[in-house]
């Protein structure tokens, strides 16, 4: 078993900015140092409201990508959010074909969305990237929903709908050995506001039907990664939202549903989060709920060079201080290695 440092690492996954890597980078030292066991890329830098982050072209991508994986010991998840429409990060003015939402794709046939997914797929097998955070498995419960239905993210209203659509998109995926994520449990489809902005309750317009997408694809033997919603809702946790909740990650997830992936979180720098809880605090819980990657896209109000130390020093503490123990990171670290050597 490798070192206690080595496991913590491989438990972050965070943003950088840059077109391209060298050995002075900070990310770069994040990967030789610190085992960072992810990157996720983006197309646009919201701190400095710029358009060039990480993604300028598709040869470009692929340098960088390279470089990426060249200076890690453990090879890297490196993700994207490639979900189509308007969340793109692949964007036509760089090189890359156009997209279509996942609402247009749940209005036509499941093959329709095959051969969308197979064409995504492609692309990002050709750059390097081996993790698509989607497809998003929420409900369109409701249209005007900030997150999800205002902005056509969700395949439809009906569960059999999003099943069948979400199945294909991850079957053409692991055509090309690309690993997916359902997202965002228990469901963020009947929300109100945006938990990139704050609080987030859906304590009296959340349904149970949202997680019939989980129950059919896990049982189907979907095994791979879930990510989490920052969504609170008092009666299946009365007191924190469901990426800091044991009751609804290891409770509901876990033991209910019998999920034995990797759990990854939304970005923990979201405002649903951020605003409410300390950093160490929010790590903490998270992985006392059952997070197995903690997300840091370092790309909402705030840019942090020093977040993937900040953050594995604070691990590191939490084991110290016998807050949590070594083997809950062993059971993080064999779950995640488990996945990477599929596609790696």
């Amino acid at each position: 078993m490798p070192s206690l440092d080595v496991q913590i690492g491989q438990m972050l996954l965070v943003g950088f900015r840059g077109l391209a890597v060298d050995e002075r980078h900070p990310i770069v030292s994040a990967i030789r140092q610190h085992h960072l066991g992810g990157v996720i890329l983006f197309d646009f830098d919201r701190p400095s409201q710029t358009s060039l982050r990480n993604i300028e072209s598709p040869e470009q991508v692929r340098r960088l990508t390279a470089s990426l994986q060249a200076y890690a010991e453990i090879p890297l998840f490196i993700g994207i959010d490639q979900e189509g429409g308007r969340v793109n990060r692949l964007k036509e003015r760089c090189g890359f074909p156009p997209t279509v939402s996942a609402q247009s794709l749940g209005q036509q046939s499941v093959e329709i969305t095959r051969q969308h997914a197979e064409q995504t797929a492609m692309q990002l097998s050709r750059l390097g990237i081996n993790l698509n955070f989607a497809p998003v498995v929420d409900l369109n419960r409701n249209p005007a929903s900030p997150a999800i239905g205002r902005v056509e993210r969700s395949f439809s209203a009906d569960p059999n709908v999003a099943i069948a659509h979400a199945r294909a998109w991850i079957e053409a995926h692991h055509a090309h050995g690309i690993l997916c994520a359902l997202k965002h449990f228990p469901g963020h489809g009947s929300a109100r506001e945006d938990s990139h902005l704050g609080f987030v309750d859906v304590t009296t317009t959340w349904h149970s039907e949202e997680l019939r997408p989980y129950q059919q694809l896990i049982q189907q033997g979907f095994d791979e990664m879930v990510m989490t919603a920052h969504i609170f809702h008092s009666g299946l946790d009365p007191e924190y939202p469901a990426t800091l909740s044991r009751r609804i990650l290891t409770g509901m997830l876990r033991e209910e549903l019998r999920f034995d992936g990797v759990i990854v979180s939304d970005d923990m720098q979201m405002q649903a989060i951020a605003a409410h809880y300390d950093l160490e605090t929010a790590i903490f819980l998270a992985i006392s709920a059952g997070v197995d990657i903690l997300t840091f896209g370092n790309n909402l109000s705030i840019y942090d060079d020093n977040i993937p130390a900040r953050a594995m020093e604070i691990i590191a503490k939490l084991v110290d201080n016998g807050r949590i123990s070594s083997e809950r990171v062993h059971a993080s670290y064999r779950r995640i290695m488990r996945l990477k050597k599929r596609v790696i």
